[in-house]
Protein backbone atom coordinates (compact mmCIF):
# COMPACT_ATOMS: atom_id res chain seq x y z
CA UNK A 1 0.00 0.00 0.00
CA UNK A 2 1.04 3.37 -0.30
CA UNK A 3 1.73 4.73 2.44
CA UNK A 4 0.79 8.77 3.74
CA UNK A 5 2.65 9.79 6.82
CA UNK A 6 0.95 13.00 8.70
CA UNK A 7 3.45 14.98 10.39
CA UNK A 8 1.90 15.85 13.72
CA UNK A 9 4.76 17.82 15.47
CA UNK A 10 4.17 21.61 17.01
CA UNK A 11 1.29 23.02 17.42
CA UNK A 12 -1.37 22.36 14.51
CA UNK A 13 -4.88 23.52 12.91
CA UNK A 14 -6.69 20.46 13.50
CA UNK A 15 -9.07 21.10 10.25
CA UNK A 16 -6.18 20.52 7.91
CA UNK A 17 -5.05 17.00 9.94
CA UNK A 18 -8.71 15.93 9.98
CA UNK A 19 -9.30 16.62 6.09
CA UNK A 20 -6.59 14.33 5.07
CA UNK A 21 -7.16 11.90 7.73
CA UNK A 22 -10.35 11.28 6.48
CA UNK A 23 -10.24 11.46 2.69
CA UNK A 24 -6.88 9.10 2.65
CA UNK A 25 -8.24 6.76 5.09
CA UNK A 26 -11.68 5.96 3.50
CA UNK A 27 -11.45 4.50 0.17
CA UNK A 28 -14.15 4.85 -2.51
CA UNK A 29 -16.19 1.51 -3.27
CA UNK A 30 -14.86 0.86 -6.41
CA UNK A 31 -11.58 -0.15 -5.09
CA UNK A 32 -10.38 -2.04 -2.43
CA UNK A 33 -8.63 -1.18 0.94
CA UNK A 34 -4.86 -3.24 -0.31
CA UNK A 35 -5.03 -0.56 -3.54
CA UNK A 36 -5.48 2.81 -1.35
CA UNK A 37 -3.53 4.32 1.23
CA UNK A 38 -2.08 3.24 4.46
CA UNK A 39 -2.43 6.49 6.81
CA UNK A 40 0.35 6.69 9.64
CA UNK A 41 0.19 9.34 12.45
CA UNK A 42 3.77 10.52 12.96
CA UNK A 43 4.90 12.94 15.97
CA UNK A 44 6.82 12.64 18.97
CA UNK A 45 3.82 13.51 21.14
CA UNK A 46 0.55 12.85 21.51
CA UNK A 47 -2.16 15.85 20.45
CA UNK A 48 -4.16 17.53 22.14
CA UNK A 49 -7.82 18.11 20.01
CA UNK A 50 -10.25 20.28 21.98
CA UNK A 51 -11.09 17.52 25.69
CA UNK A 52 -9.42 14.66 23.19
CA UNK A 53 -6.21 13.14 22.95
CA UNK A 54 -4.65 11.88 20.10
CA UNK A 55 -1.66 9.13 20.12
CA UNK A 56 0.82 9.19 16.96
CA UNK A 57 1.09 5.57 16.06
CA UNK A 58 4.71 6.35 14.73
CA UNK A 59 7.59 9.06 15.57
CA UNK A 60 8.71 11.40 13.16
CA UNK A 61 11.71 8.64 11.79
CA UNK A 62 8.55 6.67 10.14
CA UNK A 63 8.74 10.21 7.88
CA UNK A 64 11.80 8.57 6.27
CA UNK A 65 9.97 5.32 4.69
CA UNK A 66 6.68 7.29 3.94
CA UNK A 67 5.99 7.60 0.03
CA UNK A 68 3.87 10.39 0.58
CA UNK A 69 4.44 12.88 3.71
CA UNK A 70 1.81 15.59 4.50
CA UNK A 71 2.35 18.86 6.87
CA UNK A 72 -1.39 19.92 8.10
CA UNK A 73 -1.59 23.85 9.21
CA UNK A 74 0.20 24.85 11.89
CA UNK A 75 -1.33 27.15 14.34
CA UNK A 76 1.12 30.56 14.66
CA UNK A 77 3.39 30.91 11.68
CA UNK A 78 5.69 33.19 13.97
CA UNK A 79 7.21 30.03 15.57
CA UNK A 80 9.80 28.54 13.67
CA UNK A 81 8.82 24.93 13.16
CA UNK A 82 10.42 22.39 15.76
CA UNK A 83 13.73 21.33 14.50
CA UNK A 84 13.08 17.47 14.69
CA UNK A 85 10.04 18.31 12.37
CA UNK A 86 12.21 20.05 9.82
CA UNK A 87 14.90 17.44 9.87
CA UNK A 88 12.74 14.66 9.85
CA UNK A 89 11.42 16.57 6.12
CA UNK A 90 14.76 17.26 4.85
CA UNK A 91 15.72 13.71 5.42
CA UNK A 92 12.02 12.23 4.19
CA UNK A 93 12.63 14.22 0.84
CA UNK A 94 15.89 12.65 0.80
CA UNK A 95 14.60 9.03 0.94
CA UNK A 96 12.70 9.81 -2.18
CA UNK A 97 9.00 10.75 -0.83
CA UNK A 98 6.80 13.22 -1.91
CA UNK A 99 6.12 15.90 0.64
CA UNK A 100 2.89 17.74 0.78
CA UNK A 101 1.82 20.89 2.84
CA UNK A 102 -1.40 22.35 3.74
CA UNK A 103 -2.21 25.60 3.99
CA UNK A 104 0.56 27.73 6.79
CA UNK A 105 2.48 24.10 6.59
CA UNK A 106 4.18 25.26 3.76
CA UNK A 107 6.58 27.51 6.69
CA UNK A 108 8.04 23.74 7.87
CA UNK A 109 8.47 23.19 4.15
CA UNK A 110 10.73 26.44 3.74
CA UNK A 111 12.62 25.84 6.85
CA UNK A 112 13.74 22.66 5.75
CA UNK A 113 15.02 24.22 2.47
CA UNK A 114 12.34 22.29 0.29
CA UNK A 115 10.92 24.97 -1.31
CA UNK A 116 14.62 26.59 -2.29
CA UNK A 117 13.75 27.30 -6.12
CA UNK A 118 10.50 26.32 -6.51
CA UNK A 119 6.77 27.27 -6.76
CA UNK A 120 4.27 27.33 -3.56
CA UNK A 121 1.74 29.06 -1.63
CA UNK A 122 0.06 29.18 1.41
CA UNK A 123 -3.23 30.77 2.42
CA UNK A 124 -3.11 33.87 0.94
CA UNK A 125 -3.03 36.46 4.13
CA UNK A 126 0.43 34.26 4.81
CA UNK A 127 2.23 34.68 1.38
CA UNK A 128 4.01 37.70 1.93
CA UNK A 129 5.09 36.54 5.24
CA UNK A 130 6.12 32.79 3.82
CA UNK A 131 7.84 35.24 0.58
CA UNK A 132 9.82 37.25 2.84
CA UNK A 133 10.88 34.73 5.08
CA UNK A 134 12.25 32.26 2.39
CA UNK A 135 13.31 34.38 -0.66
CA UNK A 136 14.90 31.55 -2.39
CA UNK A 137 11.43 30.39 -2.85
CA UNK A 138 8.58 31.54 -5.44
CA UNK A 139 5.69 32.64 -4.29
CA UNK A 140 2.70 32.50 -5.95
CA UNK A 141 -0.17 34.20 -3.91
CA UNK A 142 -3.13 33.60 -6.45
CA UNK A 143 -3.17 29.81 -6.89
CA UNK A 144 -5.03 26.85 -5.20
CA UNK A 145 -2.09 24.58 -5.31
CA UNK A 146 1.57 24.36 -6.72
CA UNK A 147 3.25 20.83 -7.78
CA UNK A 148 6.55 20.68 -8.25
CA UNK A 149 6.59 16.70 -8.54
CA UNK A 150 8.20 16.07 -5.14
CA UNK A 151 7.17 18.94 -3.33
CA UNK A 152 3.52 20.19 -3.39
CA UNK A 153 1.84 22.85 -1.48
CA UNK A 154 -1.72 24.33 -0.78
CA UNK A 155 -3.12 27.21 0.04
CA UNK A 156 -6.04 27.96 2.56
CA UNK A 157 -8.12 25.13 3.93
CA UNK A 158 -10.24 24.63 0.77
CA UNK A 159 -7.47 24.17 -1.61
CA UNK A 160 -6.23 21.97 1.20
CA UNK A 161 -8.66 19.13 0.36
CA UNK A 162 -8.42 20.05 -3.42
CA UNK A 163 -4.25 19.51 -3.30
CA UNK A 164 -5.73 16.10 -1.63
CA UNK A 165 -8.23 14.74 -4.62
CA UNK A 166 -4.97 16.03 -6.93
CA UNK A 167 -2.75 13.78 -5.11
CA UNK A 168 -5.62 10.92 -5.89
CA UNK A 169 -6.02 11.60 -9.24
CA UNK A 170 -2.25 11.28 -9.65
CA UNK A 171 -2.03 8.18 -8.05
CA UNK A 172 -5.43 6.41 -8.83
CA UNK A 173 -6.99 8.86 -11.90
CA UNK A 174 -9.53 11.22 -12.78
CA UNK A 175 -12.32 8.69 -12.24
CA UNK A 176 -11.11 7.90 -8.68
CA UNK A 177 -10.53 11.20 -7.91
CA UNK A 178 -13.75 12.73 -9.04
CA UNK A 179 -15.78 9.61 -7.05
CA UNK A 180 -13.51 10.78 -3.84
CA UNK A 181 -14.88 14.75 -4.77
CA UNK A 182 -18.20 13.57 -5.09
CA UNK A 183 -18.49 11.71 -1.77
CA UNK A 184 -17.01 15.09 -0.37
CA UNK A 185 -19.63 17.18 -1.75
CA UNK A 186 -16.72 18.83 -3.21
CA UNK A 187 -16.36 19.91 -7.03
CA UNK A 188 -14.94 17.27 -9.39
CA UNK A 189 -10.85 17.46 -9.33
CA UNK A 190 -9.88 21.39 -9.82
CA UNK A 191 -6.10 22.24 -11.58
CA UNK A 192 -4.11 24.23 -9.36
CA UNK A 193 -3.49 27.15 -10.91
CA UNK A 194 -7.00 28.44 -10.52
CA UNK A 195 -6.93 31.53 -7.91
CA UNK A 196 -8.08 31.25 -4.13
CA UNK A 197 -10.87 33.27 -4.87
CA UNK A 198 -10.05 35.24 -1.69
CA UNK A 199 -13.25 37.57 -0.39
CA UNK A 200 -13.46 41.08 -1.69
CA UNK A 201 -10.91 43.02 0.62
CA UNK A 202 -11.93 45.36 3.78
CA UNK A 203 -13.58 48.80 2.79
CA UNK A 204 -12.61 51.58 4.51
CA UNK A 205 -14.15 53.08 7.62
CA UNK A 206 -17.00 55.34 7.20
CA UNK A 207 -14.77 58.51 7.93
CA UNK A 208 -12.15 57.91 5.33
CA UNK A 209 -11.70 60.27 2.25
CA UNK A 210 -12.21 56.83 -0.26
CA UNK A 211 -15.05 55.15 1.69
CA UNK A 212 -18.08 57.02 0.04
CA UNK A 213 -15.96 57.03 -3.39
CA UNK A 214 -15.74 53.39 -3.64
CA UNK A 215 -19.25 52.78 -2.67
CA UNK A 216 -20.55 55.17 -5.52
CA UNK A 217 -18.19 53.40 -7.66
CA UNK A 218 -19.15 49.78 -6.90
CA UNK A 219 -22.71 51.19 -7.61
CA UNK A 220 -22.01 52.09 -11.41
CA UNK A 221 -19.40 49.27 -12.53
CA UNK A 222 -21.25 48.57 -15.45
CA UNK A 223 -20.91 52.27 -16.64
CA UNK A 224 -17.71 53.12 -18.46
CA UNK A 225 -15.87 54.99 -15.51
CA UNK A 226 -12.19 56.33 -15.62
CA UNK A 227 -9.75 57.71 -13.26
CA UNK A 228 -10.74 60.72 -13.99
CA UNK A 229 -14.27 60.40 -13.10
CA UNK A 230 -13.25 59.21 -9.79
CA UNK A 231 -11.04 62.07 -9.03
CA UNK A 232 -13.90 64.24 -9.98
CA UNK A 233 -16.16 62.56 -7.81
CA UNK A 234 -13.53 62.31 -5.05
CA UNK A 235 -13.05 66.13 -5.32
CA UNK A 236 -8.97 65.48 -5.74
CA UNK A 237 -6.48 65.40 -8.25
CA UNK A 238 -5.82 62.15 -10.18
CA UNK A 239 -1.99 61.67 -8.80
CA UNK A 240 -3.61 62.39 -4.94
CA UNK A 241 -6.35 59.80 -5.56
CA UNK A 242 -3.49 57.21 -6.52
CA UNK A 243 -1.62 57.56 -3.73
CA UNK A 244 -5.22 57.01 -1.25
CA UNK A 245 -6.06 54.25 -3.12
CA UNK A 246 -2.66 52.29 -2.79
CA UNK A 247 -2.63 53.48 0.56
CA UNK A 248 -5.91 51.68 1.62
CA UNK A 249 -6.26 48.80 -1.32
CA UNK A 250 -2.45 47.80 -2.31
CA UNK A 251 -3.87 48.53 -5.61
CA UNK A 252 -3.87 51.49 -8.29
CA UNK A 253 -7.86 52.54 -8.94
CA UNK A 254 -7.55 51.11 -12.72
CA UNK A 255 -6.75 47.79 -10.91
CA UNK A 256 -9.15 47.88 -8.05
CA UNK A 257 -11.78 48.91 -10.58
CA UNK A 258 -10.96 46.16 -12.45
CA UNK A 259 -10.79 43.77 -9.53
CA UNK A 260 -14.36 44.98 -8.21
CA UNK A 261 -15.61 44.25 -12.24
CA UNK A 262 -14.39 40.69 -11.99
CA UNK A 263 -15.81 40.11 -8.28
CA UNK A 264 -19.16 41.25 -9.18
CA UNK A 265 -19.14 39.03 -12.77
CA UNK A 266 -18.48 36.15 -10.27
CA UNK A 267 -21.45 36.87 -8.58
CA UNK A 268 -23.55 37.31 -11.11
CA UNK A 269 -21.89 33.87 -12.74
CA UNK A 270 -22.74 32.01 -9.26
CA UNK A 271 -26.11 33.72 -9.02
CA UNK A 272 -27.93 34.11 -11.96
CA UNK A 273 -28.37 32.78 -15.81
CA UNK A 274 -27.43 35.52 -17.62
CA UNK A 275 -25.27 35.10 -20.62
CA UNK A 276 -21.12 36.12 -20.75
CA UNK A 277 -22.02 38.78 -23.39
CA UNK A 278 -24.79 40.04 -20.78
CA UNK A 279 -22.58 39.48 -17.42
CA UNK A 280 -19.72 41.80 -19.59
CA UNK A 281 -22.44 44.53 -19.99
CA UNK A 282 -23.33 44.62 -16.22
CA UNK A 283 -19.61 44.51 -15.37
CA UNK A 284 -18.45 47.34 -17.76
CA UNK A 285 -16.55 44.82 -19.64
CA UNK A 286 -18.30 45.28 -22.65
CA UNK A 287 -17.76 42.41 -24.61
CA UNK A 288 -17.62 39.01 -23.80
CA UNK A 289 -14.14 38.99 -25.42
CA UNK A 290 -12.87 41.24 -22.67
CA UNK A 291 -14.29 39.86 -20.15
CA UNK A 292 -13.07 36.55 -20.54
CA UNK A 293 -9.52 37.83 -21.28
CA UNK A 294 -9.95 39.68 -18.10
CA UNK A 295 -11.29 36.76 -16.17
CA UNK A 296 -9.35 34.45 -16.97
CA UNK A 297 -6.46 36.46 -15.75
CA UNK A 298 -7.33 37.54 -12.35
CA UNK A 299 -9.06 34.45 -11.50
CA UNK A 300 -7.27 31.93 -13.27
CA UNK A 301 -10.47 30.14 -15.22
CA UNK A 302 -12.58 31.10 -18.05
CA UNK A 303 -15.79 32.83 -16.90
CA UNK A 304 -17.74 29.13 -18.21
CA UNK A 305 -15.42 27.10 -16.29
CA UNK A 306 -16.31 28.92 -13.44
CA UNK A 307 -20.10 29.20 -13.67
CA UNK A 308 -20.01 25.48 -14.36
CA UNK A 309 -18.11 24.63 -11.28
CA UNK A 310 -19.99 27.55 -8.60
CA UNK A 311 -23.42 27.50 -9.91
CA UNK A 312 -26.13 25.71 -8.03
CA UNK A 313 -28.78 24.24 -9.96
Amino acid sequence: MHTIALATAGHLLHFELAVAYEIFRTPPDELPRADWYDVLLCGPEPLEIGPFTLEPEYGLERLLTADTVLVPACADVGVPPPAELVEALRAAHEAGARIASLCTGAFALGAAGLLDGRRATTHWAHTEDLSSRFPKALIDPDVLYTDNGSVLTAAGKAAAVDLCIHLIHLDHGAIIANTVARRLVMPPHRPGGQAQFVATPMQPSGDHLLAGLLAWTQERLDEPLTVTDLAKQANMSTRNLGRQFRAVTGQTPLQWLLTQRVRRAQELLESTPQSIESVAIATGMGTATTLRRQFKRVVGVPPDTYRRTFQTT
